[in-house]
């Protein structure tokens, strides 16, 4: 599955659904700005058009909107293409709710989404990947699922990020393919999804999805 594909506004027992990711660059004054920006930015633009779905503001913040189904998808993917980049990481904030006033630009549009994405982010401290929707409940099931997914993605050194991100950008493609995509052997590829816990990522976010299908 891409998961670039249908990022339509989600539906849910004909409420208008969406998701928000509000978010900023870790040590980003640390490291040269031309090349974490433009992989920050070709890793938004994998999901939508800027303006209208994202921008990046204030430096080096960004805001994203996307199918609440894939929101977690992409915050992993946005985490794994940042941390490319040697002492870089990320802060995401996932928002779910509704969209009450839609503005050509992401940032000038509002809703229950966009204000549990920015307190959602306001809240961000010892952790640097939460999630805050209409239920509580899910939110606590959910970040706790997070907070230990974290203890290992927050450790991805930049050459598995990378094959991490390639991996979540070609699911459909077997470890081989991947391999001969990114000119590496095949058990080098292995090892580095091992060691990055992917498989279980993979689980996280089946998890998830089901999870939020639970919304109403």
């Amino acid at each position: 599955m891409d998961i670039g594909d249908k990022r339509d506004i989600f539906v849910l027992n004909n409420h208008q659904m969406t998701a928000v990711l509000t978010g900023d660059i870790i040590n980003s004054k640390q490291v040269t700005t031309p090349e974490w920006m433009f992989n920050l930015k070709e890793a938004l633009a994998f999901f939508g058009e800027e303006p209208t779905h994202w921008e990046v503001y204030r430096g080096d913040s960004f805001q994203l909107e996307i199918d609440p189904l894939k929101a977690l998808e992409a915050a992993l993917y946005i985490k794994a293409t940042i941390k490319k980049e040697k002492n870089l990481d990320v802060r995401i904030a996932i928002g779910i709710g509704n969209k009450t006033y839609n503005s050509p630009q992401i940032t000038s549009s509002n809703g229950t989404a966009f204000i549990n994405s920015g307190e959602c982010f306001d809240s961000l401290k010892k952790v640097n990947l939460a999630l805050r929707t209409p239920s509580k409940e899910l939110d606590e099931y959910i970040n706790l699922l997070l907070e230990l997914a974290l203890l290992t993605m927050n450790s991805w050194l930049p050459a598995t990020a990378t094959i991490v991100r390639a991996a979540l950008r070609n699911q459909d493609l077997s470890q081989r393919a991947l391999a001969n995509m990114l000119g590496k052997s095949q058990s080098s590829i292995s090892e580095a999804l091992s060691r990055a816990g992917y498989d279980e990522l993979l689980k996280l976010l089946k998890t998830y999805q089901k999870k939020i299908q639970t919304l109403c």
